[in-house]
């Protein structure tokens, strides 16, 4: 099972995860204790550990593990 770890504190709420997954796994939500949106893996079952998101992110806050 891949689990999709996105670090909240890193997480800036560009969106380039969203743009970048081809199977959407990432959406941009309002979470609670932030003021701007960021990004949460709402269909990591999807995840086909490409590792796009990982790769493009430019604040490096997504780590896939297998």
């Amino acid at each position: 099972m891949v689990d999709v770890v996105i670090d909240l504190e890193k997480c800036n709420g560009c969106g380039t995860c969203v743009d970048v997954c081809p199977v959407s796994v990432f959406e941009l939500q309002e979470v609670e204790g932030y003021s701007e949106k960021k990004s949460v893996a709402v269909n990591k079952d999807a995840c086909i550990v490409c590792r796009s998101c990982e790769v493009q992110c430019p604040t490096q806050a997504i780590t896939v593990v297998e």
